[in-house]
């Protein structure tokens, strides 16, 4: 009889404490997500003053699964940041250059083609023609702070404290100037301590302000990406890993990743009262091209979206949104988009990841 006794409360133990996780992770709320970044996660920074003709991704086929328009998200549907603002009851954040918006519960600063270094950076090493467009990340602190101000006046601290930061991906686009400029992948890697700092030190400008919990992503593997596969394609299968990555270029990637994840470990330890997560879309990504079947994806190097060019449906020339290219008839059976986003699938799978692990740590979602 005792020892039913002691199974029921067992039971009833395992119940309360599935059902407290259960309630913990209903119950975790944010006012608001703001989000800072490049191409990869841009709701429509700059697209605020009309659509530019001349960037592809304004045109169709972008915006085709979700929107059914360009929206002027680098992909066929939504980002990363539209997954989690849905996933908080939040709306899709506003591009932090709207006039109109309401930015309460939310604004993005992302903008396509952004760095984590300011143009004196690129000019110094002689690469301002690859810089095509200014919105590092202290322009983006800088549009934030204006942002503020008629979001949560003099009361932003706790306001803050209960919003959710995404920052980043940055060093994307450092890394491609250097290496569309000429330089290699060892040389580009010299400049990583400096763009690591960078990125740290707008953490800590996020944390002043208010900030808590703050989502840090590394770099993708871009070693598996068409563009750099068809760009930086050798005879040599000693420059490819086994699943056909360039190694050089992944290797880029995860030197910047493990220099990042030490910064963070160090803001972490500094500043107790935060939560800063280390979103790790390198082995996520990374995963996806080596198990392209688990997440429902026939083919992991193949752009769903071009014009039929070589290996990879990639070519400068035709790129996805021009005359020539179009769209697979099943974009979320691709993990890449244009061949060098990846497709609304492949977001809505790497959010998963992120909100429960095991590619956030720590996990967005409390357990």
């Amino acid at each position: 009889m005792r020892s039913c006794h002691r199974m029921a409360a067992a039971v009833l133990l395992t119940l309360l404490c599935s059902s407290w996780v259960l309630a913990a992770a209903a119950a975790q709320k944010y006012n608001a997500i703001f989000n800072f970044g490049d191409s990869i996660t841009d709701t429509g920074n700059l697209c605020t003053n009309g659509k530019p003709s001349q960037i592809t991704f304004t045109q169709p086929p972008y915006g085709e699964t979700y929107f059914g328009t360009p929206t002027c998200r680098c992909c066929n549907g939504r980002v990363i940041v539209d997954f989690l603002s849905s996933k908080f009851g939040l709306p899709f954040l506003p591009p932090s250059k709207s006039t109109t918006a309401d930015f309460k519960k939310g604004a993005n600063m992302a903008i396509t083609g952004a760095t984590a270094m300011d143009a004196d950076f690129f000019r110094s090493l002689g690469l301002s023609d690859k810089i095509w467009n200014n919105g590092p990340i202290s322009f983006q602190l800088q549009w934030f702070q204006q942002i503020t101000s008629s979001v949560c006046g003099q009361k932003c601290k706790s306001y803050l404290a209960n919003s959710l930061f995404v920052f980043g991906e940055f060093g994307g686009n450092d890394y491609n100037a250097m290496l569309f400029g000429n330089y290699n992948a060892d040389q580009a890697s010299t400049y990583t301590p400096t763009i690591v700092n960078t990125i740290s030190n707008g953490i800590e400008k996020l944390i002043a302000m208010g900030a808590t919990d703050i989502v840090v992503p590394g770099v993708l593997p871009i070693g598996c990406f068409p563009i750099y596969l068809t760009i930086y394609g050798t005879s040599n299968s000693g420059d490819y890993d086994s699943l056909g990555c360039l190694k050089k270029f992944n290797d880029l990637s995860t030197n910047h990743n493990n220099q990042l994840q030490t910064k963070i470990a160090n803001l972490q330890a500094k500043y107790k009262s935060a939560r800063i997560m280390y979103a790790d879309f390198y082995s996520g990504v990374y995963d996806m091209v080596k198990n392209p079947q688990n997440y429902g994806f026939s083919t992991a190097f193949e752009a769903c979206c071009g014009s039929g060019g070589g290996k990879y449906n990639y070519q400068n020339s035709a790129r996805c949104g021009m005359a020539g290219a179009s769209a697979c008839s099943n974009p979320a059976a691709s993990l890449s988009w244009d061949g060098i986003h990846l497709t609304e699938a492949a977001y809505k799978q790497i959010t998963d990841g992120w909100l429960n692990g095991p590619y956030c740590r720590p996990a967005i979602l409390h357990s």
